[in-house]
């Protein structure tokens, strides 16, 4: 609900998940991220908690204590990102737009007003940031080599098909005369973001990217180990092969099969094309050849248990 003047009200979410240390950096810089956007009617934070124990609980409160923000806090017992994005969402009923940032992220300098600023230059629905990962010195050159969390950089004002929510802004105006929301049947799986933002755009919406919204990743070390890559991979690959299989739920039986038959066939071919580069790596010794041959064969096998019928839930508890 803007004001008078046509300023849009804004709402900062932050789903989280037992990472309150993560989560008191991230309310710390907030303020100046704020404080530089300056044709707001209002904005507020909403921390949406998806621990049933409220381990974010007290640092909320903290924050809001300190006066520096105007700050919300809501537990959602459900589990799953997509139940605590679902329930921002309903949190958010008389506002005009909504930022959506992972616990575990720290916007820089600008986050938040280039999000505003493409925003009102362009009319879009949604306008999707930067998310840049800061790895630790002691990474394994292995899984710089096989391009983890590495993120493509485009132009601002490029229109997106699809769009993730770790540095998101979406128009709610659009977002509820649409009636979108997101599908919490994926929730401990992952691809909600990916569900959402591809109806967006099939509904008439636009997502554009913003090159000058950056907010940086932390890894935590047990997410970069091969085990826990080479598992993610496999877990993107499940679930995008599910969301092209569920986009023909409705249809007749011989869509269906030939969706799935082109699912199994792209899965196939990836299992054995990476394969034959992990192979070939380990042939020449070339770390690159290697991590991102079992990079792309593992994605694959996420395709071939989806065209079987399994779900991979990546975020079980």
């Amino acid at each position: 609900m803007g004001n008078l003047h046509g300023l849009p009200s804004v709402v900062i979410a932050i789903p989280t998940f037992r990472r309150p240390d993560r989560l008191a950096d991230l309310l710390e810089g907030l303020p100046r991220r704020i404080a530089e956007a300056e044709a707001l009617a209002a904005c507020r934070v909403l921390i949406v908690d998806n621990d049933p124990e409220g381990s974010a609980e007290a640092v909320a409160h903290t924050a809001g204590a300190a006066d520096a923000l105007a700050l919300t806090y809501v537990r959602e017992d459900t589990p799953g990102i997509a139940a605590a994005r679902s329930r921002a969402l309903a949190e958010s009923a008389t506002d005009d737009l909504l930022a959506f940032i992972d616990d575990d992220e720290v916007p820089r300098e600008g986050w938040l007003s280039a999000l505003l600023e493409t925003h009102a230059g362009t009319g879009a629905s949604a306008v999707m940031g930067r998310v840049v990962t800061r790895f630790p010195d002691d990474v394994d050159p292995w899984v710089l080599a096989g391009g983890y969390f590495q993120r493509p950089s485009r132009e601002t004002g490029t229109r997106l098909p699809i769009a993730a929510t770790g540095n998101l802004l979406l128009d709610l105006r659009v977002i509820r005369r649409l009636g979108l929301d997101f599908d919490d049947r994926l929730g401990l799986a992952g691809g909600e973001d990916s569900v959402f933002t591809r109806e967006l755009v099939r509904r008439g919406g636009t997502i554009v990217w913003c090159q000058e919204s950056v907010a940086v990743d932390h890894i935590e070390p047990d997410r970069l180990t091969r085990d826990a890559l080479l598992r993610r991979a496999f877990a993107h690959g499940n679930v995008e092969a599910r969301i092209r299989l569920a986009e023909v739920d409705g249809a007749g039986r011989r869509v269906r099969w030939g969706v799935r038959s082109r699912v199994f066939l792209r899965g196939l071919a990836r299992v054995v094309l990476g394969s034959a580069r992990t192979a070939a790596g380990r042939v020449t010794r070339n770390l690159a050849h290697d991590a991102r041959g079992r990079r792309t064969s593992h994605r694959g096998a996420g395709m071939l248990s989806a065209a079987r019928g399994t779900t991979f839930e990546e975020y079980r508890r």
